[in-house]
């Protein structure tokens, strides 16, 4: 048989190089330099990051030549150490596979990407590897060690392990097909080359003086626009509504058609993996590990929650509906283009509430450090500039997070547009950290405007509540979880929680007594007017039942691609389907959402989106339980969330450390509450 290492081969690594790779650092010293120190090109890119998995395949080795007792020592140590040394590889790898300007650089990263999952997939079928584990003896061990090797054993088992040595030789196949397929999807968003060109500046009637100003016409008079966030006010501003829908179709359109193909494969492998491993559907084998415990668990909340959402979404359609009337008389459907410019119209409307109005009080600058402040009053922990430090583009800021004198992570913005830079938002964890050994690093990727000269960056509100404040929550949790004994436990091993923390801190988004902290206007310096800002929540709060529905809808659908025999499956025609049965507005024919939808792409989600709606249901409950949102400045219950939630990590299931926070265990009837009530 093949050896199981897939990958480790290609490396290329001799003896000697393993036997003189830098292992994984003393714990007396705790490396603060960033990640990409030295990564000056390719060259040094793979060459620094082979060497990482060079490390990696040395640890290994180790283990499996151990001669009599297997230990903590001898086996759980290296072990650990082995994941650290393949996260060194696999984080920069894939950060600057999505971002770096340098097209070479991004295609070493995308090759080191395989190598590094790969390597790390394969662990859990190396039958030598889990015998080691479960031979260690873990008496006396403490609770979090038990936890540890229990739970690695267990995920072991599920991929497989203890299958005869044909089956893991083809699982150990598809995973590497699937490493690839998975690369190539992704590469396929980030290279998009969709665009929407007017012919000139009459073509914007409607957006606002600022974003005319930051798209110059070409030589021809034409305006080139990105189906992007930068450029996503189109659809809640642009008069025209042809250019709305030439807007909406392209974004609706990215990675097609190529990957209708890839997803099409990766559906297919991803079933035959879940058979062969037992499980009815990729979605069972998946879920088996989270939260939910299983896939009906999944699906029935998808369900119930859609159930739920409905009857306010309808009553909120038809405000839309009675608004466009106005435009077209008889009117009685919503384009999928036309949705974000009615809501807006309504909230014109219905309550008082201009947009525009509040985006003086939002400048990229005054958000950026707002959430800095915000997190030093909650948190304790200050922000500095990192000194220093080299970056991939100028515009990347980096801030050495500070807790009582010590530098305990690095937190990089990297928020603005530019050419095949990945632009879809998210946290970026090229660092995972290690405590006592490396400190944490976490980069908010995303795409809004600023960062250019005599542009003040005016962000929508919904901006700032997401990407901004959701993607700080996620950086902040990770940073302040990388503190465990071992590598392995800094995050939960169950993804359909990691949105909560992100979620919860949305709500520090539009709050009047936040709000009063750092939203004031770019010009006059003057705070947002509390009428204004109550306004704003109130018009923001009215579409929460259609955002909901819509949100579900694309949890549903990655769901059901998973829970079905991808060759019975055209997706299309299920996206179509499940947005004419839950979704108000009108499907838009000839769109493709499902070839840019990047969490089908993602390890951590695939088919688990609706880990994004489950972790809201956390956050309101955890909200409504723990804090007081008259006062969500005060420090107390939020150093309690740091404290037994965020420090905890994976270190324990994260069913028990959510309990321990709300002093039983969550439920959704506080979600089901703010879902059904009026707006505020």
């Amino acid at each position: 048989m093949k050896t199981l290492r897939v990958g480790v081969a290609a490396l290329v690594v001799s003896m000697l190089v393993w036997l003189h790779a830098p292992a994984a650092p003393q714990a007396a010293t705790v490396d603060t330099t960033s990640f990409f120190s030295g990564l000056t090109d390719a060259d040094t890119l793979t060459k620094t990051l082979d060497t990482h998995l060079a490390a990696a395949a040395h640890k290994l080795d180790a283990i499996l030549a151990v001669k009599g007792k297997h230990t903590v020592d001898n086996t759980v140590r290296p072990y650990d150490e082995m994941l650290f040394e393949i996260s060194l590889a696999l984080g920069p790898a894939n950060l600057l596979a999505q971002v770096h300007p340098d097209e070479a650089m991004r295609r070493a990263g995308d090759a080191i990407l395989v190598k590094a999952r790969t390597l790390e997939q394969d662990r859990t079928l190396n039958r030598g590897l889990f015998d080691a584990l479960a031979a260690v003896d873990l008496t006396g061990s403490d609770a979090e060690t038990r936890y540890y090797v229990t739970r690695e054993l267990r995920l072991f088992r599920l991929n497989g392990v203890d299958k005869n040595a044909e089956t893991r030789e083809r699982l150990a196949q598809i995973r590497n097909e699937l490493s690839n397929l998975l690369g190539a999807y992704r590469k396929n968003v980030r290279d998009t080359t969709r665009t929407v060109v007017l012919k000139d500046a009459s073509e914007l009637d409607g957006m606002p003086a600022d974003f005319i100003a930051r798209h110059k016409p070409g030589v021809t008079g034409a305006i080139t626009l990105k189906p992007d966030d930068a450029d996503y006010p189109v659809l809640l501003f642009a008069k025209r509504e042809d250019v709305r829908k030439r807007f909406y179709y392209e974004r609706a359109n990215i990675g097609f058609p190529e990957n209708i193909d890839v997803l099409n494969r990766i559906l297919q492998l991803r079933w035959e993996m879940a058979h062969t491993l037992g499980f009815d559907s990729w979605a069972a084998f998946e879920d088996s590990g989270r939260m939910v415990g299983a896939a009906k668990v999944a699906g029935d909340f998808i369900e119930r929650t859609l159930t739920e959402a409905a009857p306010k979404a309808a009553r909120e359609y038809a405000e839309l509906i009675a608004r466009k009337q106005q435009d077209v008389p008889g009117a009685k459907t919503i384009n999928a283009w036309e949705f974000e410019y009615y809501r807006e119209q309504v909230r014109q409307a219905n309550y008082a509430f201009d947009s525009q109005s509040v985006r003086p009080y939002f400048s990229y600058a005054r958000v950026q450090q707002g959430l800095l402040d915000i997190a030093t009053r909650l948190y304790g922990v200050t922000f500095r500039p990192a000194k220093n430090i080299r970056l991939w583009h100028p515009a990347v800021e980096a801030f050495d997070v500070v807790d009582g004198g010590e530098v305990i992570g690095r937190l990089y913005f990297d928020t603005h547009p530019r050419p095949n830079k990945q632009s879809d938002a998210r946290t970026s964890m090229p660092s995972q950290g290690f405590a006592g050994h490396r400190i944490p690093e976490a980069v908010i990727v995303t795409a809004l405007p600023g960062g250019q000269p005599n542009d003040p960056g005016l962000l929508t509100y919904q901006s700032v509540r997401d990407p901004m404040f959701h993607e700080f929550g996620h950086a902040i949790a990770n940073i302040f979880g990388a503190r465990q004994k071992w590598f392995g436990l800094n995050r939960p091993s169950e993804d359909d929680f990691n949105e909560a923390p992100a979620r919860l801190f949305e709500e520090w988004a539009w709050n009047p007594g936040v709000l009063a902290l750092y939203a004031r206007h770019y010009q006059t310096n003057e705070p947002m007017p509390a009428e204004l800002a109550a306004r704003m929540r109130h018009a923001a709060d009215f579409s929460k039942g259609m955002r909901n529905v819509g949100d579900l809808s694309f949890a549903k659908l990655a769901f059901d691609l998973h829970l079905h025999d991808p060759k019975t499956l055209d997706s299309t025609k299920l996206l179509h389907e499940i947005n004419s049965q839950y979704s108000p507005w009108l499907w838009a024919d000839d769109t493709h959402r499902q070839a840019g939808m990047t969490q089908l792409a993602n390890l951590n989600y695939s088919s688990g989106i609706y880990g994004y709606q489950w972790a809201l249901t956390i956050a309101k409950d955890m909200l409504a339980t723990k804090f007081d949102e008259n006062n969500l400045l005060d420090p107390v219950p939020a150093q309690r969330l740091r404290d037994v939630v965020f420090k905890r990590g994976g270190s324990q299931p994260v069913a028990e450390t959510v309990k321990e926070f709300l002093g039983r265990p969550f439920n959704e009837r506080a979600w089901g509450a703010w879902v059904n009530s009026d707006s505020k």
